[in-house]
């Protein structure tokens, strides 16, 4: 599903990403704007991640750079569950099992097609002070095998000051429920 950028749209996608680090530098503190970009530049198939990131309203950003992997991570910064990756069940099993009123997609398969994975819930929890998310909002996280083999699927939120974990049926979906992405590049 990611689509290969224009060059047209690979400046302006670069100019948003720019602009939204350059406004938000307490995400990324130590990480310099040129070298993600010239990181970027080399590789085509995460900047059309971003973009599809992007045009879902995840309003991706730096986060961390892990100097292990020499990898930038990128999450979504939107301040609640982005808006076109919303109402969707767990994973493709999920929507499968679904005979009526089914979801447009799942959360799973549709973060496979645009090449991110979802937060775990200890992604979650790490990044949620940088950025403050999910205060009307829910995300599923990716959920332990042990759990999704028994018909569930966990999300997290942010309420009264605190983040919560709870489960569902991994066929549920809400509008107000959607799923975060990471991407390293």
């Amino acid at each position: 599903m990611t689509k290969k950028l224009t060059n047209q749209n690979k400046k302006e996608l670069l100019n948003i990403l720019k602009e939204r680090f350059e406004k938000n530098k307490v995400r990324h503190q130590n990480i310099n704007w040129e070298n993600v970009e010239q990181r970027l530049e080399t590789l085509p198939e995460k900047l059309g991640s971003l973009n599809e990131m992007e045009l879902s309203g995840g309003e991706p950003d730096v986060v961390e750079y892990d100097t292990k992997t020499d990898e930038y991570i990128f999450i979504d910064c939107s301040k609640e569950s982005p808006i076109g990756r919303r109402s969707f069940c767990y994973d493709q099993e999920a929507l499968d099992s679904r005979k009526a009123n089914k979801p447009n997609h799942s959360a799973i398969g549709f973060a496979e097609e645009i090449g991110i994975s979802i937060l775990d819930e200890e992604q979650y929890r790490k990044y949620h002070p940088i950025i403050g998310f999910d205060n009307k909002t829910s995300s599923w996280v990716q959920t332990p095998k042990e759990v999704r083999a028994l018909g569930g699927a966990i999300f997290c939120d942010y309420r009264f000051g605190r983040i919560f974990t709870y489960h569902n049926g991994a066929e549920s979906y809400y509008a107000a429920r959607g799923f975060r992405g990471i991407l390293k590049v």
